[in-house]
């Protein structure tokens, strides 16, 4: 049987013990203390503090936002605002004034959104566009569709292709020259990638454009996990969209957030209806929960048993771990190597993945089991098990979830 070794971040006591309170304010993860959860890359538990939030929102000011005078309709149209603010607030929005915050259903509806209300308007024949075809397809199709549209209208738009590293999913800088040209107008970019788990690396790919080539960045594996910064510093981008759900708010609620500083400014087309004024009150709450708690603690807490289940998986033959190589050893962090972010994906190589995935849930363990939507991906030649993690799982989790994989052989 392997060993998994210590891994610093998780063994000492005082983590242990912050970990432990924190914890404790998922009501159904301390419910089901037989069940590990690992499929947060899916949808998160929600904490104690935005489920009563929700309640209380529901019992006591419940009603549509800028459509009333009366108490309930001004405090849920102050809700909306409110969270609107505090959205630029948690991202770092060194210009307020110019951003803007457009609430959608979730990533997808954002990125869509993007595509056919911002992004067709002002395409001219000939230009070019750089998408990822090898993240998940949320971010690859509505890059398509804007295309099909605009060749309806006569306009040709090229759609490149961003140039990947085999070996490790990440970006492949050294081959931006190929693909960006005069006419490159327009990059679409995943901030984590939702089956390597890996940093993309946004930045290479703006000093590889220039100043001047607005970038979209799909947040959906970020936000809610390492801290997420648009100060041109940190996240020089234009748009960082990302789902409620996935950031331990509830279902329904995502996020486009745009900068406003390249290209015209984002306006969604169309009449917009109305808000979902509960999935909003759920983000405020799990935005000031995350806040509390840290999210640079939180990625620090879920890197670490990230490294300590890829240390314990990389000695077991059967196995193959998907993603860049160098960051398995446990030792990763002090050398050169695309940093994993709560997300392990791996193959066994006799057993299916989705036989696996029946197997792991005998022993406990919810984990997704398929093509994971990667654009691409053929389910029954390209199937994998994902283990994404978050602040509530566990060491011990962790530990026995080697044990059972190890005992399968």
């Amino acid at each position: 049987m392997s060993t998994v070794h210590p891994v610093h971040g998780v063994d000492s006591a005082e983590a242990s013990d912050w970990q432990r309170e924190v914890r404790e304010q998922f009501p159904i993860i301390t419910a089901h203390p037989e069940l590990a959860y690992l499929d947060s890359a899916a949808t998160s538990q929600k904490p104690r503090a935005v489920l009563d939030v929700v309640h209380t929102y529901l019992t006591t000011s419940n009603a549509n936002a800028g459509r009333g005078t009366y108490p309930w309709a001004n405090r849920t149209t102050e809700l909306v605002e409110r969270t609107r603010r505090r959205i630029k607030d948690f991202l770092g929005d060194s210009d307020p004034e110019r951003s803007a915050v457009h609430f959608t259903s979730g990533t997808t509806e954002g990125l869509r959104t993007i595509a056919l209300d911002w992004l067709t308007t002002h395409l001219t024949d000939g230009d070019e566009i750089l998408v990822p075809f090898a993240d998940h397809r949320a971010n690859l199709d509505p890059w398509l569709e804007a295309q099909r549209v605009l060749a309806d209208r006569g306009i040709r738009v090229h759609v490149r292709a961003l140039p990947y590293q085999a070996a490790s999913g990440d970006y492949d800088h050294r081959a931006f020259d190929r693909v960006i040209g005069p006419r490159t107008r327009f990059v679409a970019a995943t901030h984590v990638h939702h089956v390597y788990g890996g940093d993309m690396n946004v930045h290479r790919i703006r000093a590889a454009v220039g100043p001047d080539v607005p970038i979209c960045l799909d947040a959906a594996q970020s936000v809610g996990h390492p801290p997420v910064r648009v100060d041109e510093s940190a996240l020089d981008v234009d748009f960082v969209v990302f789902s409620g759900h996935k950031a331990l708010a509830l279902p329904g609620s995502g996020v486009v957030w745009a900068r406003n500083a390249r290209g015209p400014a984002f306006r969604p087309g169309g009449w917009q209806g109305t808000p979902n004024t509960v999935g909003i009150a759920s983000l405020e709450a799990a935005l000031d929960w995350l806040d509390t708690v840290g999210t640079d603690r939180i990625a620090h807490w879920t890197a670490a048993l990230t490294t300590r289940l890829t240390d314990g998986l990389r000695r077991l033959t059967p196995y193959e771990i998907l993603g860049c190589q160098s960051s398995l050893a446990a030792d990763s962090s002090v050398r050169p190597a695309q940093r994993r972010h709560g997300i392990v994906t791996f193959r066994h190589r006799d057993i299916p993945s989705d036989d696996l995935g029946f197997i792991l849930f005998s022993h406990g363990f919810m984990v997704r089991a398929d093509s994971l939507c990667q654009a691409g991906a053929d389910e029954k030649k390209d199937g994998s098990v994902r283990v994404s993690l978050h602040v509530y799982n566990t060491v011990e989790e962790i530990d026995r979830l080697v044990a059972v994989l190890t005992s399968l052989g």
